[in-house]
């Protein structure tokens, strides 16, 4: 179970050079289009902090296509260090107001480009680690040590995931967009080099405050990530969360490694069933450090008659595109129709 002092940074092994705390907060604008991520990446054994602040409405194949990208890498760790509060050289300032359950998010780059935007929980942090919370915890663990689906290596040694209410504006050079919507956030800590993470595909669908999805598939590279499968998740629905048992899904890709279209069955802990149906808007490529890249999209979601919105993330390291796209069979290129 997460505690209120998880909100702080952990005590990293002196010896783990490569340890690191992150914290994602990703919003929207589902009227225009306009994906949001925050995302700082702290390295206290080294004393630095990484962070990207990207804004993207359209189909961007680089990321200098997108409305607005700020990519920082090596930036001081603020001093006193405190992860509940800081204010990075990027300007990006985080401001828990309630231990792991409210957040301020500002940022503003004097050009007109600019981030205020309060996050309110509606559930506590889903902890992977809790088997009280998360059914497939003891199923995961077994499978990754067999050889089987998902680890996201040590890095999420610690990891919870949450879903909430956003709340306030951004601005791209002078032109304001309000933010009134409900997505999900997280925060992981623990080492986590720079090559060797699985693939994943992190994504979240969310019909109103009383109904919203998370889930995390592992997939595999050489299909182009086109059969999921569940590492874990949840449904989130008037407060209460259910974490998801079993799961699957088919990630179909008309862009690249975009998702273009997504069907989820999802079965929760009170054997609910439920089956989703999403549509990539947009595409993005978000390198969240050097030699990853999520394929990012978001997605108008469908569960039988509701319509919401949510992003999809999916993850594949660059040494590992660069092998796929060396061979015929595997090579996907830019704008290149999916094939199998």
């Amino acid at each position: 179970m997460i505690q209120d002092e998880d909100v702080y940074f952990h005590k990293a092994d002196a010896g783990v050079q490569n340890w690191a705390e992150t914290n994602f907060f990703g919003f929207f604008n589902a009227e225009a289009k306009l994906n949001i991520g925050v995302y700082a990446l702290f390295r206290p054994n080294l004393g630095i902090v990484s962070s990207t602040i990207c804004m993207n409405s359209g189909f961007a194949n680089t990321p200098w296509e997108a409305d607005f990208c700020d990519l920082r890498a090596s930036m001081p760790i603020p001093e006193p260090r405190d992860l509940s509060a800081f204010t990075l050289d990027n300007s990006l300032s985080i401001r828990c107001l309630r231990p792991n359950m409210d957040w301020h998010i500002g940022y503003d780059d004097g050009e007109g480009t600019l981030i205020d935007v309060d996050y309110r929980s509606i559930m506590l942090p889903f902890d992977i680690h809790d088997p009280d919370m998360d059914p497939m915890k003891a199923k995961a663990l077994r499978e990754a040590e067999q050889g089987g689906k998902f680890a996201w290596g040590t890095a999420y040694n610690g990891h919870f995931d949450q879903t909430g209410h956003f709340k306030g504006k951004v601005a791209i050079r002078g032109k304001t967009f309000p933010i009134d919507c409900i997505s999900t956030m997280d925060h992981s800590w623990g080492p986590r080099p720079e090559r060797g993470a699985p693939n994943m595909s992190w994504l979240h669908a969310h019909f109103s405050k009383d109904l919203a999805f998370h889930v995390i598939f592992s997939f595999d590279p050489k299909s182009n990530g086109r059969e999921l499968s569940l590492a874990h998740g949840y449904v989130v629905e008037k407060g209460k969360v259910f974490g998801l048992k079993e799961a699957h899904g088919v990630t179909k890709r008309s862009r690249d490694r975009y998702a273009d279209e997504v069907d989820l069955v999802l079965t929760d802990s009170s054997d609910r069933e439920w089956k989703l149906h999403g549509k990539g808007l947009t595409s993005f490529p978000w390198q969240c450090w050097p030699n990853m890249v999520s394929f990012n999209a978001l997605a108008r979601w469908t569960c039988e008659n509701l319509t919401g919105y949510g992003e999809i993330q999916d993850f594949f390291e660059m040494p590992q595109l660069t092998a796929l796209n060396a061979a015929p069979e595997t090579r996907v290129r830019a704008g290149m129709a999916e094939l199998r």
